[in-house]
């Protein structure tokens, strides 16, 4: 008796635990959950693209102000030159206004043309 009760027990536990597993893995699966799943991969992809490229554009600025050191250093740069004064361009200014010719066979009529 107590065999077949064990077997019974272990029968349950058994197709509790395979149906608790069959129905996550179905909610896994349906449409809505598969598009969740998506969207947070790329937004995770995305983040560590933005933190790649946001640390090659903070090692790119290093370097380049390193570089700048040493070519100053070996040009004999030590100081950074004047700025030339900024040019003030004046505008050319148009005094002719649009003139009518009173005496003309032109006309401004659109409608004529029709």
């Amino acid at each position: 008796m107590f065999r077949r009760t064990f077997w019974f027990g272990t029968g349950v536990a058994a197709g509790v635990w395979a149906t608790t597993k069959v129905n996550r893995k179905l909610k896994q699966l349906t449409p809505e959950s598969l598009a969740v799943t998506a969207a947070n991969k790329a937004l995770e992809t995305g983040h560590r693209l933005k933190d790649a490229a946001v640390g090659f554009a903070l090692d790119v600025r290093d370097n380049m102000v390193h570089r700048e050191a040493e070519l100053e250093e070996a040009l004999g740069i030590h100081e950074s030159p004047a700025l030339p004064e900024p040019r003030r361009i004046t505008a050319i200014e148009n005094n002719s206004s649009m003139k009518y010719i009173e005496n003309t066979t032109y006309s401004y009529n659109r409608n004529e043309d029709h």
